[in-house]
């Protein structure tokens, strides 16, 4: 009986899927729990390929899972970090995949400034320890350049200030790269537009700058978080254009402060780091123009008693030129009497031939000879005799040529022996060529040589007579 009555109750009780079960518990913790703020560490962060944001919220017992949807990751002004004190704004559910409960999370933000200055000291030590904030990185910034960009908001008073402060010291050309200066999209946009200055090309439709100002107006930590991203401190440290970070107010030191190669107090200071004072240019230009005049007056007038002080010991001009001019003078008074003692004797020979014709005509027949003489060494027939001449003795030599030449002796019954197209003149040099001619006058004769070369005749025993016929 007692069975029975405990049974029965159980019996009234309703039974669940674990589907149900789950769906009803989801709604209980949905119901009570629809929007909370959780203050919490960051544990561990995974970033899957999805784009959806998976971590842990902790304190010293529990754990909490968080999820934040890829959409609403986006716009997250703070993304998580393992070992971030936060606040984080969202609603309870569950999974009934693992029959556990979790938060997704809308909205997140740092627990205090003390969180956010431990996560900055952390990620600085980190930086550095690469050398991205070393200072031999850093690049001068040009003088005067011709090209500026500036990476700022387009509709805050940061950029007038900078435009303003140009147009009073130097006026430049300014490109203005917009970007937002806080919130999630600040630190993307900022490294894009640093990295998208530094990728156009030298000599382009849109000019290169010389040099890049990155400027916000002051702010709260949180306000200027954006710069101290991973991401904007990386593309900083490399671009290869100078970078001046004029970020917040003197006060105020972001992390791209520290990479940037100058860091300006207030975007104005940016700007006069960026250009010189054109007016203090000119008047430094017109008082290098004014020494350099005093200079050179000064030298001229140095050159000018250095000249005076050397013409003192230089002698007189006219008394270089004295003794010359009586020189001068003596010859002209010995020129006259000279000129006139010449024209004396030319008159009185003049005088004495034409009293003596007899010798005019003796001159006149022997200048008549002479030319004759002349004319008869030049005349043709003359010339003619010297060709014949020249003529039978150039024959008399071909003659001679033609008596004394090797031919002439070949039609008195001599020969030449030939080897390998050589004369050969000795027995051995005969024995040793593979191919003998012999020429005669009229032509030239192949001998055949052995199989050993050409052989020597036998020379004739000397007291062997010649073969003759007795006369008896």
């Amino acid at each position: 009986m007692d069975l029975i009555e405990d049974a029965a109750p159980q019996g009234n009780l309703p039974e669940f899927t674990v589907s149900e079960l789950s769906g009803a518990i989801r709604r209980v913790i949905e119901g009570e729990f629809g929007l909370v703020r959780v203050r919490a560490e960051v544990g561990r962060v995974s970033r899957p390929a999805s784009g959806h944001l998976y971590f842990d919220l902790k304190d010293e017992r529990s754990v909490l899972a968080a999820i934040v949807w890829k959409g609403q990751a986006a716009r997250l002004a703070q993304r998580p970090e393992e070992g971030m004190e936060v606040v984080a704004t969202g609603r309870l559910t569950t999974f009934p995949g693992q029959s556990k409960y979790q938060m997704i999370v809308e909205d997140i933000a740092p627990a205090g400034v003390g969180a956010l200055m431990a996560m900055l000291e952390k990620r600085k030590a980190a930086l550095a320890a690469e050398g991205l904030f070393e200072a031999g990185r850093k690049q001068a910034i040009p003088f005067l350049p011709g090209v500026i960009g500036v990476v700022t908001s387009p509709s805050g008073a940061v950029i007038r200030d900078i435009l303003h402060r140009l147009r009073e010291r130097f006026p430049r050309r300014v490109l203005v790269w917009p970007v937002a200066v806080q919130g999630a999209a600040c630190a993307p946009e900022v490294a894009r537009a640093i990295a998208g200055f530094n990728a156009l090309p030298a000599g382009g439709p849109v000019p290169r700058p010389d040099v890049i100002i990155v400027a916000r107006g002051g702010g709260s930590i949180e306000d200027l978080w954006g710069f101290n991203e991973e991401i904007v401190v990386r593309a900083a440290a490399a671009s290869r254009i100078p970078l001046i970070s004029a970020v917040g107010h003197e006060t105020d030191t972001t992390l791209i402060d520290l990479a940037a190669d100058r860091r300006a107090p207030t975007p104005t200071a940016a700007a006069e780091m960026a250009v010189p004072v054109r007016t203090d240019l000119l008047a430094a230009v017109g008082d290098l123009a004014a020494r350099l005049a005093r200079a050179g007056a000064a030298a001229v007038a140095l050159r000018r008693q250095r000249v005076s002080d050397l013409g003192r010991v230089l002698p007189r001009p006219e008394r270089l030129t004295q003794a010359a001019a009586q020189r001068l003078d003596q010859a002209g008074t010995r020129l006259d009497s000279a000129l006139a003692g010449v024209a004396a004797r030319k008159r009185l020979r003049l005088a004495d031939l034409a009293l003596r014709p007899a010798l005019l005509h003796r001159k006149e027949a022997e200048e008549r000879r002479r030319l004759a003489a002349l004319a008869s060494r030049l005349s043709p027939d003359l010339a003619a005799a010297g060709v014949a001449r020249a003529r039978e003795r150039l024959a008399a030599l071909d003659r001679l040529r033609l008596t004394l030449g090797y031919e002439a002796t070949l039609q008195r019954g001599f020969a030449v022996v030939w080897g390998d197209g050589r004369v050969v003149s000795t027995v051995a040099a005969a024995a040793g060529a593979a191919r003998l001619e012999l020429q005669f006058a009229d032509g030239r004769l192949a001998v055949a040589a052995g199989s050993g070369g050409a052989r020597p005749a036998r020379k004739a025993p000397r007291d062997v007579p010649p073969e003759q016929g007795s006369l008896i």
